[in-house]
């Protein structure tokens, strides 16, 4: 009888534990697809906003069993804080296609580099050497410096440039007289 009693239990733990890791996968899933910034169009003013979800509020109703869609933050807050918030169905649309970095990458798909001509299609690695961009005033900015709401404009003046061109350009910038040009050789 021990035995039957101690293979119930141990069957009902593994149970028990298969459902949570379930839940716990869903969970992760959600804070996964809800994080990051995302480029939609306000219904009210009809400009380009800059909005977060609320990744941690989807993680934890997807854990429970259920769907949670609500902003975090948008560029357009504190002034409109207490907006509908319709620009939630444009995101469900659009899904991941209006995440920033995926905006971004597909802008740099098929071009080059400025200065180097070196093709700039892999934009994937988020965490190493993004390339950058070539303002209108011949100066190189990282994209940490643009505004996402400011993308739209970014695309119609901007240049892209790689990474190394980048720290290059920054370095003949900042310190001018540490550098010698010298005329090519061929």
């Amino acid at each position: 009888m021990g035995a039957m009693v101690y293979w119930v239990i141990l069957s009902l733990s593994i149970l028990a534990l298969g459902v949570w890791v379930f839940w716990s996968v869903r969970g992760v899933r959600a804070y996964v697809r809800a994080r990051g910034k995302r480029l939609v169009t306000c219904p009210e003013t009809h400009c380009a906003a800059a909005v977060e979800l609320d990744a941690k509020g989807a993680s934890w109703k997807a854990f429970r069993g259920g769907n949670y869609f609500r902003l975090q933050d948008c560029s357009r807050w504190p002034e409109r804080q207490d907006c509908a918030q319709d620009c939630l169905q444009e995101i469900e649309t659009l899904g991941q296609g209006c995440l920033v970095r995926t905006i971004v990458a597909g802008w740099y798909s098929g071009k080059t580099c400025v200065y180097c001509r070196k093709p700039l299609d892999k934009v994937e690695e988020w965490t190493g050497h993004m390339p950058a961009l070539l303002d209108p005033d011949q100066k190189t900015v990282m994209w940490g410096e643009v505004p996402p709401e400011k993308l739209p404009g970014v695309f119609e003046n901007y240049k892209p440039v790689c990474w190394s061109c980048h720290i290059a350009e920054t370095f003949r910038r900042v310190h001018p007289e540490l550098v010698t040009d010298r005329p090519p050789r061929w």
